[in-house]
């Protein structure tokens, strides 16, 4: 039979508590026959993030996404003021989604637009769209993927591309221009 056996430290104040419901029934918690680190909600790495304003975008050239607010970064992992990227401290698989809107500022035809997760400066993962004729002024873009991080040195990014003859803009909508990752599965 196996047994449960504390380990740590005595010296701190706090204390570990395994609460059980109250129930008739008999219940089963099975821990993996593996060495690691349990996650629970308040250790594993999530974000949110979306753009405050508008960012041109240089016609057929790759653009990394400046999303500047962070609805929230449970691990503050992402970086919002200068590289806009997330780089999290804990190795595993990461589900990432990544949004644009672009604004061509009227009806645009004959393009082909694009969105990639980049991963430590690379296209890991790309979603596009291409346009025969004529819509406008907005084509919105998005790209999802599970990638898997290293917890020290990887890190993604949000890029976009447009062919359009017109220069497009990422629209700072705040409902269409989003980047998020949650850790779905530790290393």
């Amino acid at each position: 039979m196996a047994s449960l056996i504390p380990s740590g430290s005595a010296s701190g104040t706090g204390s570990v508590t395994l609460t059980v419901p109250t129930t008739n029934n008999n219940q089963t918690a099975t821990l993996p026959d593996a060495t690691g680190t349990v996650m629970v909600s308040g250790n594993m790495p999530t974000f949110r993030a979306h753009n405050t304003s508008t960012q041109s975008i240089s016609t057929s050239v790759w653009t990394k996404v400046a999303y500047q607010a962070e609805d929230w970064d449970t691990a503050n992992a992402f970086d919002s003021t200068t590289n806009y990227r997330f780089t999290p401290l804990v190795a595993g698989y990461y589900q990432v989604n990544g949004s644009a809107l672009l604004d061509w500022g009227g009806a645009v035809g004959g393009s082909t637009e694009a969105i990639a997760i980049y991963k430590n400066g690379s296209a890991f993962s790309t979603s596009g769209a291409s346009y025969a004729s004529a819509i406008g002024p907005y084509g919105a873009l998005g790209v999802s993927d599970i990638v898997y991080l290293n917890g020290s040195t990887d890190y993604i990014e949000i890029y976009v591309n447009s062919n359009a003859p017109t220069s497009p803009t990422v629209d700072s909508s705040v409902t269409g221009s989003r980047f998020s990752a949650s850790l779905i599965r530790s290393a």
